[in-house]
């Protein structure tokens, strides 16, 4: 679980454009307003506190766990900054949706969602219920100048988190260059000097022929024939990846260079896909146990230093030891197609919105502005990094240059934020700029964005936009999909395993558009074109 949240709070450790910093950048008391019209009565549009008197609002979100959030100073300083106090209804991340989904089925609502992950669906669902509110009437007029200025910047944000019936219900978390979509795939440095490999594999031939070694060879030097060449879990932490090298971008649904959308178990790259893991499989180079073994049992392998390649946030997270640059990212190798690899990268904000204002909420317009501190550069600071001279102090304010301290009574700084801010094992509202790191980015740090730009941003896509089907498109798209899940996770370890034959594909892709699947495209390309429509 350490691991787990470590890696959901490296979000905050990406860098951004330069162009969001610039939409981000006003200053920490939210801004000027340039909006018209006058501020609701009681709440300001600039400085704080927001409010004239004390406002209570009662929030819902998930919870890591680790402290108490009436407790917490980011949150404490946030109340004396806004005059905003928060009542707090949490669930443990594990059962957070079901949660979620009695209270919009109760009725029984919070003021605000925070951290919500609120699929499309819901938006759509619950903002055309008036469950949820829309936003973009505060937006507007002055209540959230800092979203306004990424809005306004970055007309894609708008769009993708406006509905069909022109609102916004929820927000996003915003960071428009990430790259990692998924956690990526590594190579065991140790493997690949004991057989004094200087070039990785460029293709899925070389890519074949190195596992092979990593077989044969004996590269952890043990005697033993004992390596794992390639593991995963059931498939899921290593399919996005390996997609690439077929052209395809994403496991579901996505959007070539062309503008057409595609429902990738169909394709004839997944075929590919599946031609080359069988060949693996046949061969004991992916390992026997991929479909059996957990998490932490392929770690484990990992700390044995038994496996060649594998999947994980960062590498020493499977392997053991300290952050280094000694074990390489994979970089994505080219198979028969034309074209490839490609990667599917991160589209530079969350999926889901993370953040939403219910019917029940007193003051939509304090809201606003109380959410909208953490779209700017103090409010980011503030929920990311916690307090000023707590982790952190400024070395040069003015250029927003800061050093790490000593983290209070020792131990683990990662940890230790997780007990100043909610922002902690959660994916939460707000923005992530290069403005935020400066100053405290490690040589591990460097050399992952020096990877990311060498391997993966020349060939990354976004592999589809955030877009929303109707409601009763969508009621379609779940029961179609339901079932082509099922049926396609089933079949591709039967594909893996040799337990159906790759002879039986123009069956599978039969059944398969017999289930839907030309018309899960269908329903997804007219999204897709409303999207580029802009409409």
């Amino acid at each position: 679980m350490k691991k787990l949240r470590k890696a959901s709070s490296i979000l905050l450790c990406l860098t951004v454009s330069v162009s969001l910093l610039a939409a981000c950048g006003s200053n920490g008391d939210g801004g000027s307003s340039s909006a018209a019209g006058s501020a609701a009565e009681g709440v300001k549009k600039e400085g704080f506190p927001i409010v004239d008197k004390p406002l209570t609002l009662k929030v819902m979100s998930q919870d890591a766990g680790v402290a108490d959030w009436n407790k917490m100073p980011v949150l404490q300083e946030m109340e004396k900054l806004s005059g905003i106090h928060l009542e707090y209804q949490l669930s443990p991340i594990d059962s957070f949706e079901t949660k979620k989904n009695l209270v919009f089925a109760s009725g029984d609502l919070p003021d605000i969602f925070y951290a919500a992950d609120l699929k499309p669906a819901e938006q759509v669902t619950y903002g055309s219920q008036g469950v949820l509110i829309p936003l973009e009437k505060y937006i507007d007029e002055g209540y959230a100048p800092n979203i306004k200025k990424i809005l306004d910047e970055h007309p894609d944000v708008r769009k993708s988190f406006t509905t069909p019936d022109g609102h916004i219900y929820a927000l996003p978390n915003v960071d428009l260059s990430a790259v990692w979509y998924r956690s990526p795939m590594w190579y065991n440095g140790k493997f690949l000097k004991a057989l004094n490999v200087t070039e990785l594999p460029k293709t899925t031939d070389e890519l074949y022929t190195l596992l092979k070694r990593f077989k044969d060879e004996d590269p952890n030097g043990n005697g033993k024939k004992d390596e794992i060449p390639l593991t995963s879990v059931k498939l899921d932490d290593l399919r996005m990846y390996f997609l690439g090298f077929w052209g395809i971008y994403d496991e579901v649904i996505y959007a070539d260079k062309d503008g057409k959308v595609h429902y990738t178990p169909q394709e004839e790259g997944y075929k590919g896909y599946l031609t080359f893991m069988n060949k693996l499989w046949k061969e004991d180079l992916l390992d026997h146990e991929t479909f059996s073994q957990t998490p932490d049992q392929k770690k484990a392998k990992g700390q044995n230093n038994q496996i060649g390649v594998f999947n994980d946030y960062f590498p020493y997270f499977t392997l053991g030891g300290e952050p280094s640059s000694d074990n390489p990212l994979m970089t994505p190798v080219a198979s028969e197609i034309a074209g490839t690899p490609v990667y599917g990268k991160h589209p530079g904000m969350s999926a889901n919105g993370t953040f939403a204002i219910t019917s029940k909420d007193p003051n939509p317009e304090a809201t606003m502005r109380w959410i909208d501190y953490q779209y700017g550069y103090d409010g980011a600071t503030l929920f990311s990094q916690g307090p000023e001279n707590t982790l952190w102090k400024y070395k040069d304010k003015e250029n927003h240059v800061k050093e790490w301290l000593p983290v209070p009574g020792g131990g683990d700084r990662e940890e230790y934020r997780g007990t100043l801010t909610p922002n902690y094992g959660i994916l939460a509202p707000g923005m992530n700029s290069a403005e935020l790191t400066k100053g405290l980015k490690s040589d591990f740090d460097r050399f992952i964005d020096k990877e990311n730009a060498e391997k993966l941003t020349p060939i990354g896509k976004s592999p589809f936009p955030n877009v929303y089907l109707t409601n009763e498109q969508q009621t379609e798209a779940t029961a179609l999909l339901s079932d082509l899940n099922t049926y396609v996770k089933q079949m591709e370890a039967k594909f893996v395993t040799g337990q159906e034959p790759l002879s039986n594909w123009d069956k599978y892709v039969a059944q398969i558009k017999k289930m839907g699947g030309d018309r899960i495209a269908e329903l997804y390309q007219g999204a897709y074109d409303r999207w580029n429509s802009g409409k």
